[in-house]
């Protein structure tokens, strides 16, 4: 045989290289095309203990105890901001709210911020996206997240059932859990066996309709659940636990609620009743949803995350809603069901509602980016690792609102420390170990004075790690001269402009500090000015020494970092 010339040889090795880059391309193809397939279920204002999974014995939920029996079953599952609108901006960005600053009073999340968005990324990597339900926040980006979509909520023009009974299937009107339903069913009737899909379900129960004298309502097929039976009533129902609570808390939204859905027994069977037939009737769903896969046969290659968007009061403490630091307040339900996993397992560390993008990514072999700041639950889950590095939680509820007093905490698996904002003096300390329903506050025992200043040290720590350059406060401040000064700042870099600003002025850097304004607190003023702002009320005596700062609202309404206190004397 001859041997081959120096030009054959150089065509052998370039179709070598020919052959070997389709087959990577082939190799590359078919491990898209192998990805799970993702259902994320979102349920609006569903605690942690309202599954029948949870040891909860009144609830009806076969679907969701049967994937937690299936998959994996988290017992600390905890939201870092406990109210729908920031939680879901977390979920959707991977940020704390000390990062994305979004409220209900704010303009859209940032641009910068949603572009990293986890339906965003999915599908940039092939997935085909779609959601349906609450979207929760304000922005207008879904056409870049989503091949295909529907945002709704509960209609709050209805102060009655008509609430969550305008959407329609063919001519019947129908409650917004059926619909959510529906449109899961017909979006797995359409999707592309050779794509995989990420579909974000986000159901607007069990939320009260909070103008409507009933608050709840359910489908009527789940009118058969609970009847006849006496609910007990709820725990820390004394009035000595609410007369525990910071009078900002006693005069705010939690105690009013209570009075809209507790404080008489009538209210209270009807609105847990309701709000358990509510979560029933997403559970019926899911069983359909699940059904449905199985007939597609998409089962075995489709991941299920459920999740709720923060915990609840359920008349404890004689209280409502969410927005507190408390256990009740924080914990949800999480429970990741992976097919390819074959043994169920619980799971006691911390998980957060930050860690869902990231684990959504994880699932889809997408690298995380870098300024999210969650961590992905898929190496728990599939028992590569027992455990995350984290020690030390951030949980914070950040909306300066009247009637809901701002606060902010860190959680380890033992403690608990928490503050309100408007007055850092009013701290809580607890050992969740020994004292699981948080009655003893530990702040004022000597003996637990080092791990106070321990926590407020971390608190202050985690507040800096996750704020960004988004969130810095105003700076160059100025005070003028006299009894009546005049105070000035430069905005901060980032806000175009503002519309708002609040001053503190105190007699002593450790009020400042905590936040008393104990000498001038404007409030919120609704003003674009920023120099030139006269005090009011009795004014500074001359040659006692005071200290000032100030906090702004930029031009979206997203409220900046206090910034650096300014000590003056006056003549």
């Amino acid at each position: 045989m001859k041997p081959f010339t120096f030009a054959t040889q150089i065509c052998i090795f370039i179709c070598y290289i020919v052959c070997g880059l389709l087959q990577a391309q082939k190799s590359k193809t078919v491990e898209v095309i192998e990805r799970p397939n993702i259902i994320f279920i979102l349920t609006d204002d569903q605690r942690w203990d309202a599954l029948g999974y949870a040891g909860n014995k009144l609830i009806h939920t076969p679907e969701m105890d049967k994937l937690a029996r299936e998959g994996t079953y988290f017992k600390n599952a905890i939201v870092t901001t406990p109210i729908c609108a920031a939680s879901r901006a977390s979920i959707l960005t991977g940020l704390q709210e000390r990062a994305h600053r979004f409220d209900f009073q704010t303009g859209n999340v940032r641009t910068e911020y949603m572009i990293n968005a986890y339906p965003k990324l999915l599908r940039e990597s092939g997935y085909y996206t779609g959601f349906y339900g609450k979207y929760g926040i304000k922005d207008n980006t879904q056409d870049q997240q989503f091949d295909e979509y529907e945002i709704y909520d509960r209609n709050s023009k209805y102060p009655d059932r008509r609430s969550y009974y305008y959407k329609t299937l063919g001519k019947d009107s129908v409650h917004l859990t059926r619909y959510t339903g529906q449109k899961a069913l017909d979006f797995l009737d359409r999707v592309d066996d050779k794509k995989p899909f990420s579909l974000s379900l986000c159901f607007s129960a069990p939320h009260a309709q909070d103008n409507a004298k009933e608050q709840y309502f359910w489908q009527t097929t789940m009118d058969s659940l609970l009847q006849g039976v006496t609910i007990p009533g709820p725990d820390l129902a004394a009035q000595k636990y609410f007369d525990m609570l910071p009078e900002v808390v006693k005069s705010g939204f939690n105690r009013l609620r209570w009075t809209w859905r507790y404080d008489t027994p009538e209210k209270y069977q009807h609105s847990l009743k309701g709000y358990y037939r509510m979560i029933s009737g997403i559970d019926a769903e899911i069983g359909k949803i699940r059904a449905e896969l199985k007939k597609k046969g998409l089962d075995k290659n489709t991941i299920i995350i459920l999740m709720g968007d923060n915990g609840y009061f359920l008349g404890e403490r004689q209280l409502a809603g969410k927005w507190l630091m408390y256990e009740n307040s924080i914990k949800v339900p999480l429970i990741i069901y992976d097919p390819r996993e074959k043994k169920h397992q619980e799971v006691d560390m911390m998980a957060l509602n930050i860690d869902i993008p990231a684990t959504l990514l994880d699932i889809a072999r997408v690298e995380q980016p870098k300024t999210w700041q969650g961590k992905s639950l898929m190496p728990i889950v599939s028992k590569e690792m027992k455990t995350l590095d984290r020690d030390t939680i951030l949980i914070e509820h950040l909306w300066n609102f009247d009637h809901i007093p701002p606060s902010e905490g860190v959680r380890t698996e033992k403690w608990k420390y928490f503050r309100y904002l408007n007055n850092k003096s009013i701290e809580e300390l607890y050992d969740l170990k020994q004292d699981p329903k948080e009655l003893d506050n530990l702040v004022y025992n000597e003996k637990y004075h080092s791990k106070l200043l321990k926590f407020r040290a971390k608190l202050d720590e985690l507040g800096k790690k996750f704020s960004d350059d988004n969130s810095e406060g105003p700076t160059g401040l100025t005070v003028s001269n006299g009894n009546k000064p005049k105070y000035g700042w430069v905005l901060p870099k980032v806000a175009t402009s503002q519309t708002s600003y609040q001053i503190l002025v105190a007699s002593s850097a450790e009020n400042l500090s905590d936040n008393i304004g104990d000498v001038w607190d404007t409030g919120e003023v609704v003003d674009v000015k920023y120099s030139q702002i006269e005090q009011a009320g009795a004014g500074v005596i001359g040659g006692r020494t005071y200290y000032w700062k100030v906090r702004i609202w930029d031009e979206a309404h997203r409220l900046t970092e206090y910034s650096k206190l300014q000590k003056f004397i006056p003549d």
